[in-house]
């Protein structure tokens, strides 16, 4: 008989040995090394995220991981390229036990240009474990600071500009007609308000010895002479476009195809201006100028654009749309000038009601408040786009100007610093706003056109905004030309001055010239050199008789 105790044990012992794996036929699963992460990036010893502006041509790239790398997996996991994909070779080097890479470019890189360094999951550390998440580092390139140009005086600058600007009207006038293209693309679409434009715009021309006397004398009777037995005229006024050949309106919009009272009133501008210079008592050539100027600029019903005798004017009318546009001329924005011709008008005058209601609204087109430390009297607030206080200002004269709503040197003046101040805090951090690179207003950008300005700002500057300005803010406006001819000179200048608009944080550099752009550059520059233009436009008999008659005061008047 067996004992107890050995079957005991014998049922244990062949427990425990079937309770025993053979490994081949279970093997242990292998170790995972553990993912690893991004710690932290600098470029040139800056941190700011993942997007960097105004780096240096060969800038260092400091990027620290929460363990070290594995050196060999560099080449297959990071990734410098330019924007259109070319690879931009680079060095590497490590710090802190491998665990920062420090990545340059073998050469320098191009100025104003986008470049990427990518790291992908295919990064190793040093165990074996993947980046956890890839990162992108985005690269923007500084402007390459070295003068474009050779160092001129200031006064030959100013020279050199308004020379160049005056090409424009000059040499890119439209052959038949010799109106200003509305941009250096048009072909034969001309405009009446750049017209008016190109018109002060030879008058510099003459006095500044860029043309003779009498090549100006005969370009400006060519213009006058179209514009008044070929062009089709709505109650007197003329439409914002023309064909340049044959003087036939071409529709702006569907709507808008016919009388355009606000471009008008810049053509009438213009025309007035050079009738005041040339205003020769013996010479048959002039005396025909300014009795046709005279012609047209009475003609213009400016009384009847109250549409029935309403307390205000209309911009647009059509004999197919009627007043279907439906567009007060109120202020305040560009369009003072409409109210001051329509007010001196010899034989269709508004009364100052139609000032006052529709205009200046009873007041309410006041503003009062200040931006960056400066009492704004008039318009929205920032001031709006800062061709308001220059289309009007270009004959009419702010200097000492008033009303009983504001004090217009300080409305010109208070907007442009707003403008400039604004750029120069530069709230959205666009690239390259300055105290040098300033200027918003109504010009082409890089998604089309648009009316720039503080409260409407897409990294846009154009550089007719702050050369326009001269008159008001000379230094600050001198210290922009001084930036974008020397510095930027090689993008921005060209065949007709300043071209229209730049965009330095989508590096983007407009190839156009607008008439309406180009135009008030020369004309204010000189206003702000010698008052030219100014002293002619408010020498005018009817304008000193119109401003009074609707409340102005002026040394001038």
């Amino acid at each position: 008989m067996k004992s107890p105790f050995l079957l005991i044990s014998f049922l244990i012992s062949s427990f425990l040995f079937s309770c025993k794996k053979d490994p081949v036929d279970n093997p242990q699963p292998p170790v995972i090394p553990s993912s690893f992460s991004f710690n932290t990036l600098k470029v040139d010893g800056v941190f700011n995220g993942f997007d960097y502006s105004n780096v240096s041509p060969q800038p260092v790239l400091k990027l620290s991981f929460k363990a070290p790398v594995n050196q060999t997996t560099i080449s297959s996991a990071i990734f410098f390229r330019g924007e259109n994909g070319a690879v931009i070779p680079y060095i590497q080097t490590f710090e802190n036990g491998d665990s920062t890479i420090v990545i340059q470019p073998s050469t320098s890189l191009s100025p104003l240009t986008r470049f990427i360094v990518s790291v992908t999951s295919a990064l190793l550390s040093k165990e074996g474990g993947k980046l956890l998440s890839p990162i992108a580092v985005n690269l923007t390139t500084d402007f390459d600071k070295s003068d474009k140009f050779p160092q001129i005086s200031d006064s030959l600058l100013l020279d050199k500009v308004q020379r160049q600007t005056f090409k424009y009207f000059w040499d890119f006038g439209h052959q038949v007609s010799g109106m200003a293209r509305e941009r250096n693309s048009s072909g034969d679409i001309v405009t009446t308000g750049g017209t008016g434009f190109g018109l002060m715009a030879i008058v510099v021309g003459i006095e500044r010895k860029f043309i003779s006397k009498s090549e100006g004398l005969s370009r400006t009777g060519k213009i006058v002479s179209f514009l008044q037995n070929n062009c089709q005229k709505y109650h007197g006024a003329f439409p914002h476009w023309l064909n340049g050949s044959t003087g036939a309106t071409i529709p702006f919009s569907t709507r808008d195809n016919a009388a355009d009272l606000v471009e008008t009133s810049y053509l009438m501008q213009g025309l007035l201006t050079v009738r005041q210079y040339f205003n020769s008592a013996t010479d048959t050539q002039e005396i025909k100028l300014r009795e046709q100027i005279n012609t047209l600029w009475k003609n213009v019903e400016w009384s009847w654009f109250r549409k029935n005798n309403e307390d205000k004017l209309y911009w647009h009318w059509s004999p197919d749309y009627n007043w279907d546009m439906n567009m007060p001329v109120s202020g305040w924005n560009e369009a003072l000038i409409t109210y001051v011709l329509a007010a001196s008008s010899p034989a269709f005058s508004i009364p100052k009601s139609v000032y006052e209601n529709g205009w200046a609204r009873n007041g309410s087109f006041s503003n009062g408040s200040s931006y960056y430390g400066i009492k704004l009297p008039l318009g929205p607030a920032n001031g709006g786009p800062l061709f308001f206080s220059q289309y009007s200002f270009l004959g009419i004269n702010p200097i000492g100007l008033s009303d009983k709503y504001a004090d217009y040197w300080t409305q010109n003046v208070a907007h442009s610093l707003i403008n400039y101040n604004y750029c120069k805090a530069n709230p959205k951090s666009y690239n390259g706003y300055s105290e040098n690179c300033w200027g918003l207003t109504a010009s082409d950008d890089n998604n089309g056109y648009a009316a720039h300005e503080p409260n409407n700002d897409s990294g846009v500057i154009s550089p007719t905004a702050a050369l326009s300005s001269f008159p008001y803010t000379p230094k600050e406006s001198m210290q922009a030309l001084r930036f974008f001819y020397y510095k930027l000179g090689d993008k921005l200048w060209g065949d007709y001055g300043f071209y229209d608009a730049f965009n330095l944080t989508n590096i983007w550099f407009a190839n156009s010239t607008l008439a309406i752009d180009q135009g008030p550059q020369i004309i204010m520059i000189e206003n702000y050199r010698s008052q030219l233009l100014w002293k002619l436009f408010m020498s005018c008999p009817e304008i000193k008789t119109g401003m009074k008659n609707i409340g102005f005061q002026s040394p001038y008047l």
